[in-house]
């Protein structure tokens, strides 16, 4: 079976926009886009190569295929090389629901996320890795069919923009796998699905009369 494992890097307040240039995705006015460069250092490139390091085919969005499909074609001899001649060797899954021009080589069109990804892992193959892709991942979410999250947090509030959870979501629980704190702050952690999410209770057994007169009018408030 394959694996889904989402790669994320986002602000302290969950944004993701446009983390790699202004032009990048301006939608709604986000004026933050390129946030992550100035934070980017050793240590993050490291997380990123070993995220990379894998056997793995792209899972992405139709915004993010865009983006990537405007870039990595065209560059096998820039500083980035060796991630463009992985890219662009792999299968590249894309989910859209309009038609798209598939201009980049090996890319296939997922014309229903969920059901087309849960078929996809159920086959044998390399892991799917996201990147970027907000609706797909929330998607993704929605519908538990995520295996790994390999979060960046970098140290900024950016306000406003994409972010990487909704109400959607389904609820999951993960456990830390790794982390790693780079030079510049930017908090690497690898979380992996641990089942179902548990809880407790720290109230008092029996409740005092304050907690159940408490409980009794968050009843009454809904």
């Amino acid at each position: 079976m394959r694996k889904v494992i989402v790669g994320a890097m986002v602000s302290l307040d969950g944004v993701m926009q446009a983390p790699g240039g202004p032009q990048e995705d301006p939608t709604g006015g986000f004026g933050y886009g390129g946030w992550v460069a100035p934070l980017a250092d050793d240590v993050f490139g490291e997380a990123i190569g070993r995220m990379f390091s894998q056997r793995f085919d792209l899972l992405l969005g139709r915004k993010t295929y865009e983006i990537f499909a405007a870039h990595w074609p065209y560059a096998e001899d820039g500083p980035d090389d060796s991630i463009a001649r992985t890219f662009n060797s792999i299968t590249k899954y894309v989910a859209t629901r309009r038609g798209l021009d598939l201009t980049w080589k090996g890319s296939v069109a997922l014309n229903d996320a969920a059901s087309d990804v849960a078929k996809l892992k159920q086959e044998d193959g390399p892991a799917l890795v996201t990147q970027g892709s907000t609706d797909l991942l929330r998607t993704l979410l929605a519908n538990d069919l995520v295996d790994e999250i390999n979060m960046f947090t970098f140290p900024i509030v950016l306000g406003g923009g994409k972010k990487l959870f909704d109400d959607g979501a389904r609820a999951t629980a993960f456990k830390l796998a790794a982390s790693r704190v780079s030079p510049r702050g930017v908090v690497i952690a690898q979380y992996v699905r641990d089942g179902a999410v548990k809880t407790g209770d720290f109230a008092m057994d029996p409740p005092t009369p304050a907690e159940v007169t408490r409980r009794e009018k968050m009843q009454r408030e809904g």
